[in-house]
């Protein structure tokens, strides 16, 4: 990198530091370094939730899943908006999760179901779920600057060759842990809301470079179209035979976003907006905060495939004036890659020696034979690669452990080539700013659901709030040291999002029904819980062991005992019904059954164990009790008026408007409605697909919607988004010290929340404010 990008990224990482230690004043208690004292406005919440959100490694697998699909799958996407916004507009979950006045799941989940027991082993299996698969961000982020900056595998330091991987590891996590030290969730509040609003004009400028140099009909749309029949990377009803992330992946997705709304709930921001309203407005803001960046992501995944396939791009004088080729690009990766994935010097020099010798290729659209995910310019490197490594179970191994570096590895090689000084720099801040904001997350939430749900339990007295405190910080720096060594010792072998998806299906497979269950049903009791914990987290657990152990184990011992041709025969006639959206045959690389199908399996198995476990020991449970209605509510006195229906009635419960709104607040939630249900749903899916049942489109006007729906809408919006959440999460910042301020004068606000974060029970946690109307609207 010049000298001037090593300013643009040294001085604004100097700065964030900065604020996170001038934060430290500020965390006076214990409620204020766990929940930022319950005073977060809703801007300050939802431009640093997309930093929190959004990271290194949401970028790389979005990119090697957008690699994959191109612009196809991601028409059907649209449902998902008006899910997500259904959710977001009538707090599901959410409002009735602040209702019970619970800090963490695990205080939750011993208030609903009785068990102590049953909250520490569901505590200890969500926390391990949720450590090992935050732990590979840091591994991914690593990665990701050496290929992305051309920094060597191993340095020399005072004589000694040290791993150029560890090292970067080591201060991601370190710094992650400056910003968390001092004050905790303040620190991460002020710190991912600068990232934020820093990164905004970030995404525009990288967007903009993007469709100045990349033109939609010469480099863009001629290579996407150039894909064999039922592989279409610009046609939705052709892509039958897209198969790790087709149409059943889109459903599981959809699944999982219903039943598991509650399941990472406690341990983040959701306890610390200033009422449930505020909460409930920072989740509807984020269809607004969301858009810009998620067209980057698509943008940096089309562009390494533009670069890495057109022929335009395959001499040196292309009209672009890149100084590399995509056939260079190629060798020097898979070069790079091995020298990572093959750790015999002689087998891999000889491998790369052969890579050598691949003659370079100028694909001709509308020339050459259309690409396929089997048969595209990659093929070659890695058919020679699988071929010199041999059908040996290391060799298997070493193979898979290729190819996943090589996919991931592909967008931060060709950006680095691409991009000019300056923007390579700013690029670089981006990424640094997602690793961090979301490292330092991670290990706080992690750490506060440790302390609060698997130490506290165990002392008999309180704790004082400055042991509290030391606690939470040296838990913070323990979990560290856990995401340190499993970033150093676990191979990644799959796909970034199919890895995520197994991982998290060891809590997330059981736990939709105990939280969900545990908000909206009488009937759920201790034993549907463990029904679905067992069979739940139980099945997802045994998928992942097969996946990590097939090519070097369970593999190699189906064929000894030849058992691989039955086995064959038995999961195509199971798998035959759903084909070819779901098509399981074994393989001695993968697992034939992969994440999205073994996650589906698990929910499915733990909500019809849940309701069967739940019934045959049926006792009701006296949910206003928990939520604080009724008789338990602070003021029983008061009675709830029932508003007459009438149109103004349907159409504010339509928005989930409920009385507390400002004129400011149902001019948002109108404008997220409209942007969602007319536009995104109606307008851009529902009609479009009711027209191509009468008349298909042609690729001119498949052309023109993904170019208006996927860069011109979405510019626009991001456009006006930037200074809209710029200007609120400044003045939301400033509110929020401001009150924090006033809360220090005040040491009592203080004291009084002490008993909340230490005590178990829940049942001294200070009010929240009621809000009528909103549940009869979901």
């Amino acid at each position: 990198m010049h000298f001037i990008d090593w300013l643009i990224v040294i001085l604004p990482v100097a700065f964030i530091v900065g604020l996170a230690i001038y934060s430290r004043r500020y965390a006076r208690g214990v409620v204020d370094f766990l929940a930022a004292g319950r005073v977060a406005g809703r801007y300050v919440i939802s431009v640093g939730d997309l930093t929190a959100g959004l990271s290194v490694i949401t970028l790389v697998a979005g990119a090697e899943q957008n690699y994959r699909t191109g612009y196809a799958i991601g028409f059907w996407n649209n449902i998902l908006a008006p899910v997500g916004i259904v959710i977001a507009l009538t707090g599901y979950c959410v409002y009735r999760w602040r209702e019970t006045r619970c800090l963490s799941k695990g205080q939750f989940i011993e208030l609903r179901y009785g068990s102590k027991s049953f909250r520490i082993v569901t505590a200890a299996v969500s926390t391990i779920s949720e450590m090992v698969t935050n732990a590979i961000g840091p591994a991914i982020a690593a990665n990701f600057f050496i290929y992305y900056m051309g920094l060597p595998h191993k340095i020399m330091i005072f004589g000694v060759n040290l791993p150029c991987y560890a090292i970067i590891v080591t201060m991601c996590l370190t710094l992650a842990m400056i910003i968390i030290w001092p004050a905790g969730r303040i620190s991460l509040l002020v710190t991912d809301c600068l990232q934020g609003l820093m990164s905004y004009p970030i995404f525009v400028m990288i967007v903009g470079f993007i469709l100045l140099k990349f033109s939609w009909n010469v480099d863009i749309s001629p290579i996407l179209w150039d894909r064999i029949p039922e592989e279409s990377f610009m046609n939705p009803y052709d892509v039958a035979e897209l198969r790790e992330f087709n149409l059943f992946a889109l459903v599981v997705t959809i699944l999982s976003s219903i039943m598991n709304r509650a399941s990472w709930i406690g341990n983040d921001t959701t306890n610390s907006g200033k009422t449930p309203h505020e909460q409930k407005m920072a989740g509807i803001l984020g269809a607004w905060r969301n858009g810009f960046a998620y067209m980057m992501i698509l943008l940096l995944a089309i562009v390494a495939v533009v670069f890495m396939n057109s022929g335009n791009f395959a001499k040196h004088d292309n009209k672009n004036n890149f100084n590399i080729t995509n056939n260079e690009v190629r060798k020097d990766l898979s070069a790079r890659v091995l020298e990572e994935a093959v750790p015999n010097v002689e087998v891999r020099n000889k491998v790369i020696a052969k890579i050598q010798t691949i003659p370079n290729i100028a694909h001709q659209v509308g020339v050459d034979t259309p690409l396929s995910q089997n048969k595209n310019l990659d093929s070659a490197y890695f058919d020679t690669v699988r071929k010199e490594l041999g059908e040996t179970p290391e060799g298997r191994f070493q193979y898979q452990q290729y190819v996943t570096l090589y996919q991931q590895m592909t967008m931060p090689t060709v950006m680095s080539k691409v991009l000019p000084t300056g923007l390579i720099g700013l690029f670089c801040l981006l990424m640094i700013m997602l690793l961090v904001s979301t490292d330092d997350s991670r290990i706080f939430n992690a750490a506060g659901c440790i302390v609060q749900d698997m130490i506290l339990p165990f002392y008999k007295k309180r704790l004082s709030p400055g042991k509290h405190l030391l606690l939470l910080r040296l838990t913070s720096l323990a979990v560290a040291i856990f995401f340190l060594i499993v970033a150093l010792f676990f191979a990644q072998l799959d796909y970034i999002n199919m890895f995520v998806t197994i991982m998290c299906a060891l809590w997330l497979g059981g736990a939709g029904p105990i939280m969900i269950g545990g908000l909206y049903t009488r009937f759920g009791n201790l034993t549907g819980a463990w029904c679905a914990i067992i069979f739940g987290s139980g099945t997802s657990l045994l998928g992942l062991i097969f996946q990590r152990n097939w090519a070097l184990s369970i593999y190699p011992l189906l064929e000894k005992y030849d058992w691989v041709a039955p086995l064959n025969t038995f999961l195509i006639t199971v798998s035959a019904p759903f084909d070819p959206w779901i098509r399981w045959q074994m393989d001695p690389v993968k697992f034939p059954i992969n994440s999205f199908e073994i996650f589906f399996i698990s929910m499915i198995l733990a909500i019809g164990t849940y309701i069967i476990g739940s019934l045959v020991t049926y006792k009701p449970f006296d949910l206003d009790k928990l939520l604080h209605r009724g008789i338990y509510s602070d003021n029983p006195e008061v009675e709830v008026v029932k508003e007459k229906w009438s149109f103004r009635k349907i159409m504010n419960t339509l928005v989930c408007i409920s009385p507390e709104y400002t004129t400011g607040d149902k001019v948002i939630s109108w404008s997220v409605f409209i942007y969602t249900f007319v536009y995104q749903l109606l307008l851009t899916f529902i009609v479009v697909v009711i027209w191509n049942v009468f008349s298909p489109w042609s690729k001119e006007w498949w052309n023109s919607y993904f170019y208006i729906t996927s860069l011109v809408v979405p510019g626009i919006i991001g456009v006006i988004s930037t200074v809209w959440f710029t200007i609120g999460g400044y003045v939301d910042t400033r509110r929020l010290f401001r009150d924090l301020g006033q809360r220090t004068e005040n040491p009592t606000d203080n004291g009084q929340v002490e008993d909340d974060i230490t005590d178990n029970g829940g049942d001294d946690v200070p009010p929240s404010p009621a809000i009528p109307g909103m549940e009869e609207a979901f």
